[in-house]
């Protein structure tokens, strides 16, 4: 590695491979638990007559292909680093909670579709009440053992968050089954069921764009939504033997894992002192201890060095 430049290991291999063992466990359970209370869904909305079930269960079909293509991701990012794909497979995870994204936003306009169809032309729809209240309260309590199974891990892992968040529209989408079932068992108001059929889709929706957008975010290669780069510059500003920090770069590879790059302009006397290991190590331990930053790469440049540097970045 040439000389001023320092790229600090990635210590977070270990760490990871054990989220990612976590991570699949937890996702095998939840997958199990989904896709049986799916089938139960789908009889009860076919015996009831209950759009609200049916959007439940179709939610809960969507949480069954994204629940997949989430664990798929787990295994695929768990893979060692190649030599074609230097920062390993983490990113699959990303690539997972896109699809899941996309697959929830195409739930929810259909469900929302079909909803305010039946509002605008309820024809002559007879919904068996008790049934679906029974079916919709098995629903919830799936979802909630789901949600409490996923919820640990939902913070370190964008795949991760992407199926928790589906599990709890999951979750409140079994709520407004119940409601509705209950308003029909006692008052016989029919259109209650469409009313929480379009409830639930306004529900995913949101959930569904925003993780879309952190998703691109991530694959846009943008500053993670709380990293400050000028908080970073300032940070390494206050290094002793610092003198200017340029050319600053910040992405993340996956959630939680961000990667730091800069140019870092350092006293002459530092490379008179051949002092520079001291000096990496510093700033190194500056971005992992308060940034948690674990691989990050600088190039030390005197002085001198960073007065004609500008032509090579024109």
């Amino acid at each position: 590695m040439p000389a001023g430049r320092s790229r600090a290991p990635y210590r977070g291999g270990v760490s990871h491979h054990h989220h990612s063992s976590a991570n699949r466990t937890r996702l095998t359970i939840v997958l199990g638990i989904v896709g049986a209370v799916l089938v139960i869904e789908v009889v009860g909305a076919i015996f009831t007559g209950s759009l609200a079930l049916f959007a439940d269960a179709g939610h809960m079909f969507s949480d069954t292909i994204g629940l997949a293509v989430a664990l798929t991701a787990t295994v695929i990012a768990a893979r060692p680093a190649t030599e074609r794909a230097t920062f390993g497979f983490q990113r699959a995870e990303v690539f997972g909670a896109l699809v899941n994204g996309g697959i929830l936003l195409a739930v929810a306009i259909a469900v929302g579709y079909q909803a305010v169809t039946r509002l605008v032309y309820p024809g002559d729809v007879e919904i068996q009440s008790l049934p679906m209240l029974l079916v919709a309260a098995l629903g919830l309590a799936a979802n909630v053992a789901a949600a409490l199974i996923l919820r640990p891990q939902a913070g370190s892992s964008i795949n991760m968050r992407g199926a928790y968040l589906e599990v709890l529209g999951d979750l409140l989408g079994s709520v407004a089954a119940i409601v509705a079932a209950v308003v029909i068992l006692t008052t016989g108001f029919m259109p209650a069921d469409a009313i929480a059929s379009l409830a639930i889709a306004l529900m995913i929706a949101p959930r569904a764009v925003f993780l879309l957008r952190d998703a691109v975010r991530v694959l846009s290669e943008s500053v993670p939504v709380d990293t400050s780069v000028a908080e970073i510059r300032e940070h390494l500003l206050q290094t002793p033997g610092v003198v200017e920090v340029h050319d600053v770069h910040v992405w993340a590879i996956t959630s939680g894992h961000p990667v730091f790059s800069a140019h870092v302009v350092v006293a002459d006397e530092v490379f008179a002192d051949q002092d520079t290991g001291r000096l990496l190590d510093e700033l190194s331990a500056c971005l992992a201890d308060h940034f948690d930053v674990a691989h990050s790469t600088f190039q030390l440049e005197p002085e001198e060095h960073a007065q004609h540097e500008e032509r090579f970045h024109s």
